[in-house]
């Protein structure tokens, strides 16, 4: 097969992304048989084995993981084609609201909105900083940016990246009490945690250093205070490693340290698929997103 038919790709990547032909054939307002059968025929073009199939869904095989980003870069580019088309006859303006956590909203979106603006100067961006899932089964907002897949039917999701958490500091901070050298080292210094939230305990415990709530020194659950607090020099806390890298006051510390990703999704509820302008603002975020991540 010299060309291969692009609905044979856009299905490949649907049931990539979503792990099951139900879940691709809603995103594509498909048939499932229709999406079996062009999964066949791709792996029978392409001469491999793309998924394996079992309880678990479909789930990439090596050689289904190494084209499903190239097949994601066909999907975009393809997407990016038709959206020209499109806005040669129809202007991508109007109101698109945006989900997100305190941190996202407030420290990551803004100067990834201003771009979009140069881009797209017709739309305009209302942001929630909000953690709930709720906000897009409510119609509360257009897209929603989560840490927890959603699993709501209703909810079409894509993975944007896991996002790689570090411990910091302010400079100010390290050059006043020094930098430690390992995890135990931590318990002498003062800590930023959550005041409610029992996450970094529950991190600490599993390296095998018991800790209580006392143990920081500033202690909130709002994400923006708990970031701010680092950055102005109160202890050492944990961060997104890409906010951290962008900060000039807040340096990383103790590279060895084990620590668990962040997954982000990027969501929006099924109905509003075939609105250009929400389409459009959420293929910018999830490739400013996935930029994001990558550092």
């Amino acid at each position: 097969m010299n060309e291969i038919d692009w609905n044979l790709i856009r299905s490949f990547v649907a049931v990539a992304e979503t792990g099951s032909l139900s879940a691709a054939a809603r995103q594509l307002a498909a048939s499932q048989p229709t999406l079996g059968r062009h999964i066949a025929e791709l792996e029978q073009a392409l001469g491999v084995t793309l998924f394996r199939r079992g309880r678990q869904g479909y789930v990439l095989t090596e050689a289904g993981s190494l084209l499903f980003e190239r097949g994601r870069a066909v999907h975009e580019e393809a997407t990016a084609f038709s959206r020209l088309a499109l806005g040669s006859v129809e202007a991508i303006e109007g109101t698109v609201r945006i989900a997100a956590s305190e941190i996202v909203a407030a420290y990551v979106l803004p100067d990834m909105l201003a771009r979009l603006g140069i881009e797209e100067p017709g739309i305009e961006v209302e942001i929630v900083a909000s953690n709930q899932i709720e906000n897009l089964l409510r119609r509360d907002a257009d897209i929603a940016l989560r840490m927890v897949e959603p699993t709501q039917n209703e909810l079409l999701a894509r993975k944007v990246a896991d996002l790689p958490l570090c411990a910091c500091a302010a400079k100010s901070y390290l050059a006043r009490r020094g930098t430690p050298k390992n995890a135990y080292d931590l318990v002498g210094h003062d800590l930023v945690g959550y005041d409610r939230g029992d996450e970094i305990i529950k991190g600490f415990a599993a390296l095998g250093v018991k800790l209580d709530r006392h143990a920081f020194r500033f202690r909130t659950d709002n994400q923006i205070v708990l970031w701010e607090a680092i950055r102005m020099g109160n202890g050492i806390g944990f961060a997104q490693e890409s906010l951290v890298r962008a900060d000039p006051l807040v340096e990383a510390i103790l590279p060895d340290l084990q620590l668990p990703v962040l997954p982000m999704w990027l969501a929006m509820h099924r109905d509003v698929r075939s609105s250009l302008r929400i389409r459009r603002v959420a293929d910018f975020l999830f490739v400013a997103l996935k930029r994001y991540s990558a550092g």
